[in-house]
């Protein structure tokens, strides 16, 4: 895959600059979670694959939620990604570099976000052509300060912040130019319309920026 349909990613990302991490344990709760988000007003999904029910959200979001971004996280080789890309995940994520994932996603043209934390994960992901990464989790390794000062010697990187963002944090993250957008969970529980409120008081905040 060629880098500039790489950066397509980047781009979503940048249009909705937060990235809900959704866990769940039945497809009646990913209604829930999805119509939740929808209601909100943020159209794009991280459904973690570490549930035994991952592959059949994925099945059933793609099918019933057609308007929303939907992605698998929590992928960890090469055939959880291929299961991922066959349920219909638009983009893949990872808690650290799998080169077999990567390697996988550049042949199906799908994007693909590593974890990262150091530079040398970093250097792994540009020699693997890959110009956003996840950095997680983000607030156990120094949060933004830290983010900042890995990020300065890769100009060429953007970074998608996950692990300990919320709302109290967001804006302040989302004001880093390095940074496309945040991954995070605490929008994505509760009731639907708990979701929805909360996931409208992100996209407000982030609307502000």
């Amino acid at each position: 895959m060629k880098i500039a349909e790489k950066f397509r990613i980047a781009d979503k990302f940048r249009k909705y600059r937060l990235v809900p991490v959704v866990v769940v344990n039945s497809v009646q709760e990913a209604e829930t979670v999805l119509g939740g988000l929808c209601d909100g007003g943020l159209a794009i999904a991280e459904i973690c694959f570490r549930t035994p029910c991952a592959e059949e959200v994925l099945r059933f979001a793609v099918k019933n939620f057609p308007k929303m971004l939907i992605g698998a996280g929590t992928v960890i080789n090469g055939e959880q990604c291929i299961r991922a890309i066959q349920a219909g995940a638009k983009f893949i994520v990872s808690p650290g570099i799998s080169e077999e994932a990567a390697l996988i996603c550049m042949q199906k043209a799908i994007p693909y976000l590593p974890g990262v934390v150091t530079s040398t994960e970093i250097i792994k992901a540009i020699s693997l052509e890959i110009p956003t990464v996840k950095f997680f989790p983000a607030e156990n390794v120094g949060g933004l300060k830290g983010l900042k000062a890995v990020a300065a010697a890769f100009p060429q990187m953007t970074f998608v912040p996950t692990g300990g963002i919320n709302q109290d944090n967001l804006a302040a993250y989302l004001s880093f130019d390095k940074v496309v957008a945040c991954g995070g969970s605490w929008m994505t529980k509760g009731t639907r319309e708990e979701i929805a409120r909360k996931t409208r008081l992100a996209v407000t905040l982030t609307e502000s920026l």
